[in-house]
């Protein structure tokens, strides 16, 4: 039942198919919904946008989820989550039995995140409006993928602002704390404790890259539980310096070694600070690649400038210990960093350390993470390789 009618500002985002409505783009609101409701959204002149749920203590007040004069229901769910998953099987997944599932926004649900690890899987439920409907949610998941268990992750920031606590645990079954699972024919372990949903599903493309060249000595930084290292020892390379602060993520990355029968002799792990280590590395040429995979340095367009200055400090002090040929695999996943801001970054680190760079990859997310171009928000991984001459 549509409790109330939000109607829009000429200069709302929503009329031109972005799906989020800030405070400062609503007219008026006719009727009194609360939060959670779901509510109609209309332009000044009065013509039908979307429909959505609504969250006064939010700055985004509604998220459109339908374009359409629809119920939300039961019967809704299953049509877009059905949907999105068969996106997901029309793909060739290089003997994986793991992808996102569902990727929020870009799957017309704001506020869900479902990643498949195997026959498990793990869920995020972002804001309130979709915790209202997660007991929805998780039976037409139950019914589309039968999972032996569905883990709720719900620790984002995100939740927080939606004024919700953050929730983890079993919520359909029981499985494992580290759930195992293939990507590209590997063992891998989603570690039910660690960051995001568990593993970074979204770098699986690019670490199957990473694995075609055969370095004789590498050094994976922010390396979390050793995706880019598995793929490349794997796959023949030779010795890995892995350095991550968590020691969690070190254990479960030897865990991931073990699984694939690496020798843990080809590898040393060093448990410290990132910034710290390339600082003391200095002067050292010693690698034919360096991996650079940092979480998102700034959460806000306030934090621009200092992520820009920590991404050219991470990435000077990187080339600085690549050997003339080398490679230089650096990533960014801070949205409010563009592209063309990031290869900046790289050139003005290139240009300060006297090197020169020839790209040979650019990439970003895999099709399970689709980019919705009407909504800037949903694109937000930047992955270049780079190599160095002098």
């Amino acid at each position: 039942m549509i409790v109330a009618k939000v109607i829009l500002a000429p200069h709302a985002r929503a009329l031109k198919r972005h799906p989020w409505i800030f405070k400062n783009e609503v007219l008026k609101i006719e009727g009194s919904p609360e939060d959670g409701d779901i509510v109609d959204v209309l332009s000044s002149r009065g013509y039908f946008v979307g429909r959505g749920y609504f969250n006064s203590s939010s700055k985004i007040v509604v998220r459109i989820l339908t374009r359409k004069k629809e119920e939300i229901s039961r019967s809704f769910f299953h049509s877009k989550i059905k949907s999105a998953l068969m996106h997901r099987l029309n793909y060739r997944w290089n003997d994986s039995n793991a992808f996102r599932v569902v990727y929020s926004e870009s799957d017309g649900i704001p506020g869900l995140i479902v990643d498949k690890f195997g026959e498990y899987l793990v869920v995020q439920f972002n804001t309130l409006g979709i915790e209202k409907l997660k007991s929805t949610i998780v039976d037409v998941l139950r019914e589309l993928l039968d999972p032996v268990g569905i883990y709720e992750k719900d620790d984002e920031p995100s939740r927080k602002r939606e004024g919700l606590e953050k929730c983890e645990g079993w919520i359909l079954g029981k499985g494992p704390e580290l759930i195992p699972f293939e990507l590209n024919g590997l063992n891998f372990l989603c570690d039910t404790h660690g960051q995001k949903t568990g593993f970074f599903l979204d770098q699986r493309m690019n670490a199957w890259f990473l694995s075609r060249f055969r370095f004789a000595r590498f050094l994976d930084v922010f390396c979390y539980t050793g995706n880019f290292t598995v793929h490349c020892l794997a796959n023949g390379g030779g010795e890995a310096t892995m350095v991550d602060y968590s020691e969690r993520a070190l254990e479960v990355a030897r865990l991931n070694l073990k699984s694939n029968n690496i020798d843990l002799g080809k590898v040393r792990m060093i448990r410290a600070n990132a910034f710290d280590y390339l600082k003391s590395m200095q002067g050292v040429k010693a690698f034919d690649a360096v991996f650079l995979d940092p979480p998102s340095l700034a959460k806000s367009s306030h934090s621009l400038d200092a992520a820009l200055r920590g991404y050219k400090e991470l990435n000077l002090r990187a080339l600085k210990l690549l050997k003339n040929g080398g490679l230089l695999a650096t990533s960014s996943c801070t949205r409010i960093v563009s592209r063309e801001a990031f290869e900046e970054v790289i050139r003005s680190a290139a240009r300060d350390t006297r090197v020169s760079l020839k790209r040979v990859f650019t990439s970003g997310q895999p099709p399970d993470h689709p980019e919705c171009l009407h909504v800037p928000e949903t694109s937000y991984l930047k992955f270049n390789v780079y190599m160095v001459g002098v």
